[in-house]
């Protein structure tokens, strides 16, 4: 029942954060206003809202207009549901800042890959507000700040050559807010197996789009979707994989 209980709070979260991906470019109000089908524009009732099961209830459609419901919902909120779970049985069943720790954490990541995929954005009014709390209790965690910094710092610099050394056209100023998150996240060195990781998953990713000619030589890729894979394969596999390559 309490595995039960985490999941659906996670996939409670993930019904959020599409709410957060669907307002956001429209700078619609958050928290106030109601939930409304982006199609037909009617306001949902508590029974459209139930995340995962509202989407299986009503067989993909919206229950007024009866247009196809992007899979993205349900998706996001069963992901969410997952990773929270995960997390939790990961650090033995314990509630504990650290788990507060990665349930935020998590969440931002989730937000960055759906987001940055559909708009090639990462929004600060997300990023910032989550480098505060994820330093703030980090500072809890480790109660020393030079890991934090230190993290923060090789991330920031890596990602800040770049910037420069492309003129601003490889990477933009989110995507170094970004790297800032995961610095002070990780810390050294994970660091560095987050950064490996997701440009490794990028480059596999973009050769086979090149490949199958889905994108050309030149095309703009977003760099948020592949930081968040190369995050999370690190907050939950990162001393597995550190330790086996040592």
């Amino acid at each position: 029942m309490l595995y039960f209980l985490v999941f659906l709070f996670g996939a409670s979260v993930g019904s959020f954060l599409n709410s957060l991906i669907y307002r956001l470019p429209e700078r619609k109000k958050i928290f106030l206003d109601r939930s409304i089908c982006p199609k037909c524009f009617h306001q949902l009732s508590f029974l459209d809202l139930i995340p995962i099961f509202s989407f299986l209830f009503l067989a993909g459609r919206c229950r007024y207009c009866r247009k196809k419901i992007s899979w993205q919902y349900p998706l996001v909120e069963l992901i969410t549901g997952l990773l929270f779970l995960f997390s939790f049985v990961k650090l033995s069943s314990q509630f504990s800042i650290i788990l507060l720790r990665d349930f935020i954490f998590i969440s931002v990541m989730i937000f960055v890959f759906v987001y940055d995929l559909k708009y090639m954005l990462i929004e600060d009014v997300v990023v910032i507000p989550s480098i505060i709390i994820i330093f703030f209790l980090n500072f809890l965690i480790l109660k020393s700040l030079a890991p934090i910094f230190l993290g923060g710092t090789i991330s920031l610099s890596f990602f800040l050559v770049q910037y420069i050394l492309t003129k601003k056209e490889g990477l933009g100023e989110g995507d170094l807010r970004l790297g800032f998150l995961i610095g002070i996240m990780f810390g050294w060195p994970k660091v560095l197996l987050t950064i490996f990781t997701s440009y490794f998953i990028g480059a596999i990713i973009a050769l086979i789009l090149l490949i199958i000619k889905k994108k050309k030589l030149y095309s703009k890729v977003p760099l948020g979707p592949f930081l968040a894979i190369g995050s999370l394969i690190t907050l939950f596999f990162g001393e597995k994989i550190i330790n086996f390559y040592l």
